[in-house]
């Protein structure tokens, strides 16, 4: 029986990775900075509720950064799986901050049609506004794109809890716009409370998906296809059979579990080189995953 760790190329470093959370933490500060000033300029509650927001935004990508930081531990005597587990607990952490701005958002936009207030400066805010906007777009499609294709959540969730804040940049600024020409300053509030609903999705959507990998899900179909294309040479032997195939990723890490049937006559050694071989080829189709195959004689 073997149940050694695929042979195979790490994931993407984490420190790499790091990187960009920095850079997503840069870019929080800028947007926070940039988006208070326009709020206090305007007084307008849209622009209140997005600065609002945006410093949710920093929070977050400090968890993210944590993180990615303790998923990056290797194994120890009380984790023996290691700490992948923990981009999940960000990504519901992020999640949950966006429900809970998106709460506030509403909140103040109910507040002030109860006691409306006439915007100011609205030039002056509107370009402070779509400048953290635009640099909250960049980085929210950066992180996405290097979560994808490092298999990172934390990334992932980053980048799509920015995007969240340049949707409701774009609909607090075209609230302000359509404010500015027809003077109607109940639209303000309305449309921030129309970007406190529509964020909801995006934080309930994280939550969901942070709750199933919590739970153990399984590859991805196209990724066990993977896994089952790279194993069908070492089958070719009639007798030889690979069962039980089982899988779960935690964070960006890989687990593949599998029974190997082979002859009772074989030595163990043999045994134990064809085991070998299924991790090597599982770790070669899908780098980093870490393999486990029991062995068991067909009679």
């Amino acid at each position: 029986m073997s149940t050694t760790p695929a042979a195979a190329a790490e994931p993407a470093d984490h420190r790499f990775l790091e990187r960009f959370l920095w850079l997503s933490l840069a870019t929080a500060v800028a947007t926070v900075v940039l988006k208070a000033i326009a709020a206090v300029v305007t007084n307008s509650v849209g622009l209140w509720s997005d600065a609002l927001e945006s410093t949710v935004n920093l929070l977050a990508a400090g968890v993210a950064l944590w993180a990615m930081r303790v998923s990056a531990k290797p194994a120890d005597h009380n984790h023996d799986f290691g700490h992948g587990k923990a981009e999940y607990l960000s990504a519901a952490v992020e999640g949950t901050l966006i429900v809970v701005a998106a709460v506030a958002i509403i909140a103040g936009a109910v507040n002030r049609f109860i006691h409306p207030v006439p915007l100011e400066s609205i030039g002056i805010g509107a370009v402070l506004a779509a400048v953290a906007s635009v640099g909250n777009l960049v980085t929210g499609l950066v992180l996405i794109r290097a979560g994808r294709r490092h298999r990172s959540i934390t990334l992932e969730a980053d980048g799509k809890h920015l995007m969240a804040d340049v949707w409701t940049s774009v609909g607090v600024l075209a609230g302000i716009a359509v404010v500015s020409f027809t003077h109607l300053i109940w639209l303000d509030p309305l449309i921030a409370l129309a970007v406190g609903v529509n964020i909801v999705f995006t934080g309930v959507g994280l939550i969901r998906r942070s709750v199933v990998g919590l739970l153990d899900a399984t590859l991805p179909p196209e990724e066990v296809a993977i896994i089952q294309q790279a194993l069908v040479p070492l089958t070719d032997d009639p007798r030889v059979h690979l069962t039980d195939l089982r899988t779960r990723e935690s964070g960006r890490q890989r687990f593949v579990q599998a029974t190997l049937t082979v002859p009772g006559e074989w030595t163990v050694s043999r045994s134990h080189a064809l085991a070998d071989r299924v991790e090597e080829e599982v770790g070669r189709a899908l780098p980093g995953t870490v393999t486990f195959v029991h062995v068991e004689p067909t009679d």
